[in-house]
């Protein structure tokens, strides 16, 4: 019912940047909190009512970000390290229509590459 489309993924040099994007579409009343893990770790969230948080290891370098408007969490990646190299999976929480339940949606994956 919920779909997860990210993008933005892609090989960039040690300081480069880019952007990631993961929009959500399908069967959504309304939408929770949105963020970005990596492995085992949450790399950033942000809540509903704006509110982020950021793993240490990305903090002053990350920023993510959210259109309401458009079902959309962004994480703008600046100053990347070889040791950011990961795929990236986008997390959304959301209620679906017709739910009174929290349901937890994963993205495919974007893959990140910092070469040193």
């Amino acid at each position: 019912q919920v779909q997860l489309v990210e993008s933005g993924g892609g090989l960039v040099q040690t300081g480069g940047s880019l952007r990631l994007s993961c929009v959500a579409s399908g069967s959504i009343f309304r939408i929770s909190d949105m963020g970005w893990f990596r492995q085992d770790e949450l790399v950033a969230s942000v809540t509903e009512d704006g509110r982020t948080n950021y793993a240490d290891s990305v903090k002053g370098r990350f920023v993510v970000s959210r259109d309401n408007a458009k079902n959309t969490v962004y994480l703008q990646m600046d100053s990347l390290k070889p040791e950011d190299t990961a795929v990236y999976y986008c997390h959304v929480r959301a209620f679906g229509l017709g739910s009174n339940r929290v349901h937890t949606y994963w993205g495919q994956g974007t893959q990140v590459t910092v070469s040193s």
